[in-house]
């Protein structure tokens, strides 16, 4: 019971959880990606090339014999797979260059706030009324 009640522990953190989330939406993502280099990206890099569909670059290693299939060597789809991940390399870091930039401006006003606070602390309602008991007070001893 206690390594279930462990698992359970582990898997609700939150980060179990983001982690999760991230890899469903990379997944869709690499989709996505995939789609953008295939059917939008290498046709028309292809035609610049004269009319070369990536896809069909193989070399064949050794032929079929009988049932025995061909031993084929597919670096076209490498070509591909290596424009799918230049494509979602360059989106990772420009997601990350805007979050990092967006950090930077909260973390930028946070210290103003702070500095602010600081600088020029604002007395609170109780403080204020405090104050003036205590003004009052001071009166009172005097007239006395």
């Amino acid at each position: 019971m206690k390594f279930l009640q462990e698992f359970k522990e582990f898997a609700m953190r939150g980060n179990v959880i983001d982690l999760a989330v991230g890899v469903i939406i990379g997944a869709a993502f690499n989709k996505i990606v995939s789609s953008l280099v295939s059917d939008i990206i290498m046709p028309p890099l292809g035609l610049l090339l004269g009319g070369i569909d990536f896809k069909d670059f193989a070399l064949t290693l050794k032929d079929a014999v009988g049932d025995e299939p061909a031993v084929i060597l597919n670096y076209g789809m490498f070509i591909q797979n290596i424009f799918d991940f230049i494509i979602v390399a360059f989106s990772i870091f420009l997601a990350i260059r805007v979050m990092n930039k967006l950090r930077a401006k909260q973390d930028e006003a946070v210290a103003e706030a702070v500095e602010e606070a600081i600088e020029d602390p604002k007395p609170t309602q109780e403080e204020i009324l405090l104050a003036e008991i205590r003004d009052l007070l001071k009166e009172g001893q005097k007239k006395a």
